[in-house]
């Protein structure tokens, strides 16, 4: 039975560095000697790519190669269940996180890396006022609770006045992992909204250039925040910005804002539609710069479907034309196809066909149902600017809890046009939680099942600070800890309610489930050179004695790359209670004692358990390692385990 540790990779979140140099390894074998990179053989490998000159173009600043660092270094935390804080608990499928979130996002990575369809963030704009996350990484967790008054240690909190030598760079590294992070969750067709003002606007379009990539950016919206206008003496500012940025805009699409009365020319079993040709217009993308759009379609001239068009198909049938993107007429370059073959595949002659032009060319052509407009990157109308922002805020909490609020109408446009019905949308500066309230408010328009995680820092509120004391005033009225965390559950509360009562016929998600970032629950070796035989002695039981199983339950999930909102059910056998996650995917019992006569029927009740859940893959079986009686009776569960084919058994 294998002992996990606290430095095991299955309990910490993914090594970001080591899983770049094993993609490396796969692509150039010949570039590594005794396990590290020869980088003179690299550059001959890659040949002219490599760009060697000593001054380059791009954004640099103090810090920078640090902050890539930082993003690349794993977290030592984890996040703790609090369903007394929740809502729904048992069946929410939605996240509200408390902590800071670049750990956060850290230890999101396993679970979510690769699945989240639209990201919007209102980060502390650079005004000198405004708090800075800490950047002390040398013990982060340990920073943080400090940070947040959980632990001794005092308050922490610092700004980032315009008085520094280093303003822009404070901002820039703060920003700059947490965005690199951000990227990694998005899927392929991703999409990530950043609200800016002027003050750091130009330099983040050239960070988002270095992490999205410049062909990825999509646009930059101005957006009509202060209609009446705030005079600051050569100027009075109406506006903000926000821009928009693709994980891979050659397979990103945008939906449309509704609208009514539009015409459609065409209508098949689902309804009306009109056509859009599948190839990707932007010259950027051809078969050299995305040769994994670049394939053929086979379309057969002689069978038409409904509408008169065309069987289409992606393999060689006798008859049928073989149809590639076309090359463009003005500058003679080929293009690629907006969708991947894969994607294609699942649509064939469904939402893709074939279809004859006037000049009797063949092309490829995707059916557009959308009944509105493309959104506008000027957004002016009165319902987006932030003082309504703040009268929402007013109506539902009674009172101006929060300063200049996000106008829940502007971010449930975006939402509109980023996502599916079924997409996951991440906020990781969640505040107000006006980015929660718009995906519920979608979801009770289009009956949508989109799901919102949230991260919040709970950054203290101080009743003598006169910006912060209506909000610590309000906390104390709940009864709660003065801090802004707070005040986010409670407009997420707020609103769903006000949804609810809205919308009496929608039956959607309105709960979340509320985790609190804290260091792990596997206790790491720290000796005390002073009383190493104490140090020892309380090294005998590896998990720390203050936490609960649930506790230990999610740290594995997260830690195994599982979804948080993943149902966990229990069953009690031999006197033992074993939680079965994923549908047998993984069991664990967590039981504190397992004697030598328990052994026997707790295994061959577990095995059979196991068979009655069937699951798809290979299952692992994690038991607490201090709760043997002594290394037989580990030897024997292992081994009966393994005759009835659970071989990778585990101990915490």
């Amino acid at each position: 039975m294998q002992k996990l540790t606290a430095e095991d990779m299955d309990t910490k979140s993914p090594d970001l560095v080591a899983e770049n140099v094993e993609q490396l390894n796969v692509l150039f074998p010949e570039a590594f000697t005794e396990g590290k990179v020869d980088f003179e053989v690299l550059k001959q490998l890659l040949g002219g790519a490599v760009d060697e000159r000593e001054e380059k173009y791009g954004l640099n600043w103090h810090g920078k190669r640090r902050a890539r660092q930082i993003a690349l270094t794993p977290s030592t935390g984890t996040l703790r269940p609090c369903p007394e804080d929740s809502v729904d608990w048992e069946t929410t499928r939605n996240l509200m996180i408390e902590g800071d979130n670049l750990e956060v996002l850290k230890l999101l990575q396993k679970s979510y890396a690769g699945k989240v369809k639209f990201i919007y963030i209102d980060q502390p704009y650079n005004t000198g006022k405004d708090f800075v996350y800490p950047d002390d990484y040398r013990d982060n967790i340990k920073n943080y609770l400090e940070l947040t008054g959980q632990v001794e240690g005092g308050q922490k909190i610092s700004t980032n006045t315009e008085a520094s030598g280093r303003f822009h760079t404070n901002w820039l590294n703060m920003m700059y992992p947490r965005l690199k992070l951000a990227r990694n969750l998005l899927c392929e067709d991703g999409v990530i909204f950043i609200s800016i003002d002027d003050n750091e606007a130009h330099n983040l379009r050239k960070v988002c250039d270095e992490l999205f990539g410049e062909d990825n950016f999509i646009g930059q919206f101005v957006i009509n925040s202060s209609p009446s206008a705030i005079d600051y003496g050569h100027i009075a500012k109406m506006h903000d910005y926000a821009l928009l940025y693709a994980k891979d805009l050659a397979v990103t699409t945008t939906k449309q804002l509704t609208e009514d009365g539009k015409e459609f020319k065409y209508v098949d079993g689902i309804g009306p539609f009109n056509i859009y040709p599948l190839y990707n217009g932007n010259v950027a993308f051809n078969p050299r710069t995305r040769p994994n759009l670049y394939y053929p379609f086979y379309l057969n001239p002689d069978s038409k479907i409904e509408n008169d068009f065309y069987e289409i198909g992606l393999k060689e049938e006798s008859g049928w034309v073989k149809v590639y993107p076309v090359i463009s007429r003005k500058d003679e370059i080929q293009r690629v196809w907006r969708w991947s073959k894969d994607k294609s595949r699942q649509e064939l002659n469904k939402e893709i066909v074939g279809y004859k032009t006037e000049d009797s060319e063949f092309r490829i052509v995707q059916k557009t149902r959308h009944t509105g407009k493309v959104i506008r990157s000027l957004q002016i109308d009165k319902e987006i600017s932030s003082r309504r922002g703040t009268a929402e805020v007013e109506e539902l909490f009674g009172e101006k809890v929060f300063p200049f609020p996000k106008p829940f109408e502007l971010i449930r446009r975006f939402v509109a046009v980023g996502t599916e019905t079924d997409s996951i949308v991440v906020d990781f500066f969640a505040g107000s939680a006006t980015t929660a309230h718009a995906v519920m408010a979608q979801n009770a328009l289009d009956q949508g099942k989109r799901r919102y995680f949230l991260v919040q820092l709970p950054e203290p509120l101080d009743p003598e600070n006169t910006d912060q004391k209506v909000a610590a005033d309000y906390c104390d009225k709940l009864g709660k800890p003065r801090n802004i965390a707070e005040l986010t559950k409670e407009r997420l509360r707020r609103a769903g309610k006000k949804i609810r009562e809205e919308n009496p016929m929608f039956a959607g998600d309105l709960g979340f489930r509320v985790f609190k970032l804290d260091s792990s629950n596997i206790r790491a070796w720290e000796p005390d050179r002073e009383n190493l035989a104490q140090t020892l002695e309380a090294s005998v039981e590896h998990l720390k004695t203050d936490r609960t199983e649930a506790d230990i339950l999610f740290e594995l999930l997260l830690k195994r790359g599982i979804d948080l909102c993943t149902p966990i059910e229990q069953k009690t056998i031999a006197g033992k209670t074993i939680h079965s996650i994923g549908a047998g995917t993984l069991l664990v019992c967590l039981a504190p004692q397992i004697a030598r006569d328990e052994v026997e029927p707790l295994a061959l009740g577990m095995v059979e358990w196991h068979k009655v859940l069937a699951p798809a893959g290979e299952s692992t079986v994690i038991f607490r390692d201090s709760a043997f009686a002594d290394d037989v009776a580990k030897t024997n569960l292992t081994a009966i385990l393994q005759q009835h084919g659970l071989e990778n058994v585990r101990s915490l």
